[in-house]
């Protein structure tokens, strides 16, 4: 038998240790191998501050997130938020905003793997990666729990290793790190729309609201440290690779991490970081999958998305046919379609679910200091959003608006039926 319906409720499992392991295999992941060299291009010598404007919004996000998931601990992060605080449409909206922009991105995570395990057939070791992950899924969130702190664990160890070499390298030059914004501000706030990209992991704490132990003092507390170790890491990394390779050359890197070491005098080292980009790629794609699958349970829970994937199975307590759904659309995605551009598509959709957020989160307290991170974070997604590539503002906004149109017809078929 399988459980459906509201009283089909997941299992908590997961403690504040967990919870800060699943954020950050989510956010140290592909984007810190990929994001560097397209903000780089962006901005210029102003790379730096682009990362501390994205942690800056993110920073913002993250407690309105936090807030909220201690006020609201079920699946479905800022989906439910905004259907309790700002009305179904907007709950509805940053649902959807989410699962349409993480799904793309769960296939460019796969599809990176695919391209570092094997570059001649990186679409069927896509696949393979897709399946093999949500059949983990599939056996319980503490199996995913446990291959997730395997996998930030070896992810860290290369990152540690690039920087170690990067800086004690007689390649490494200060002066490559001037903050002067070379690329002007529309380069930085580019920059950092697409370096959001890399700190989005987080929300996959507050989806998983419903499998957390005592949510409203974990989640609080996870969030934010998840956030601070993300920061530190991508900061020592940014350093660290720019001062070997400026930011010219960093901008054209195919693959600025691995070429950093190069310039560095190691190439010994290339391979184990080739590793360890498929390795951080399957994280992300391992924590994309539970936190889109936990979504879609939330929207079929309010049949925005079919009632049939609101089921949650009887013994491993998930929800497995969201699972297998979203598991079956990213492979067919990770199969046909070239998603490596996919990045700034992402990033449209998640600063416009984290302005959903943030909007839910300004009307918590009246009071104006409280209101004030919100106010920031809100009109931060909202710049950061537009300030992205046109390409990925235009596919961005068109995929918003499809979601709108199908919100209205699906409410007059209703008001037709009643």
């Amino acid at each position: 038998m399988t459980q459906s319906g509201p009283a089909a409720e997941l299992r908590r499992t997961l403690g504040v240790g967990d919870a800060v392991v699943v954020g950050l295999g989510s956010m140290i992941g592909a984007g810190i191998f990929a994001a560097l060299a397209p903000a780089a291009h962006a901005a210029g010598s102003g790379l730096l501050l682009g990362l501390a404007l994205a942690a800056l919004v993110a920073y913002c996000n993250a407690t309105s997130s936090a807030r909220l998931a201690a006020l609201y601990p079920a699946s479905g992060g800022t989906y439910v938020y905004g259907r309790e605080r700002l009305g179904p449409f907007w709950g509805y909206l940053a649902g959807w905003s989410f699962v349409v922009g993480k799904t793309a991105s769960c296939a460019a995570m796969a599809l990176t793997v695919g391209a570092y395990v094997w570059p001649g057939q990186a679409h069927a070791v896509a696949v393979a990666a897709v399946v093999a992950l949500t059949a983990v899924n599939y056996g319980g969130i503490q199996k995913s729990a446990w291959l997730t702190r395997a996998i930030v664990a070896v992810v860290l160890a290369v990152l540690a290793a690039v920087v170690v070499v990067c800086l004690g390298s007689g390649e490494s030059d200060a002066g490559r790190l001037d903050v002067g914004a070379s690329g002007g501000v529309g380069g930085v706030l580019q920059a950092a729309g697409l370096l959001f990209f890399a700190f989005a992991g987080y929300a996959r704490i507050a989806t998983l609201g419903e499998e957390v132990r005592d949510p409203a003092r974990t989640i609080p507390r996870a969030i934010p440290l998840a956030l601070g170790i993300a920061l530190a890491v991508y900061a020592g990394v940014a350093v660290a690779v720019l001062s070997v390779l400026g930011a010219g050359d960093l901008g054209r890197a195919a693959a600025p991490l691995a070429d950093a070491v190069r310039a560095a005098g190691v190439p010994g080292l290339v391979p184990v970081v080739r590793v360890g980009a498929a390795v951080a790629a399957l994280g992300s794609l391992l924590a994309l999958i539970l936190g889109v699958s936990r979504t879609t349970l939330a929207m079929a829970r309010d049949r925005h998305l079919p009632g049939a994937l609101s089921a949650v199975h009887p013994r491993f307590q998930v929800p497995h046919r969201a699972e297998l759904a979203v598991g079956a659309v990213v492979a067919a995605l990770a199969a046909t379609v070239d998603v490596r551009g996919a990045i700034g598509f992402s990033s449209f959709g998640v600063l416009a679910y984290y302005a959903v957020a943030n909007a839910s989160a300004w009307t918590l307290d009246p009071a104006p200091l409280k209101r004030a991170l919100p106010a920031v974070g809100l009109l931060g997604c909202v710049v950061l959003a537009f300030a992205l590539p046109g390409a990925s503002v235009i596919a961005g906004a068109g995929v918003l608006a499809v979601g709108v149109v199908a919100y209205a017809v699906r409410g007059r078929m209703a008001a037709g039926r009643r």
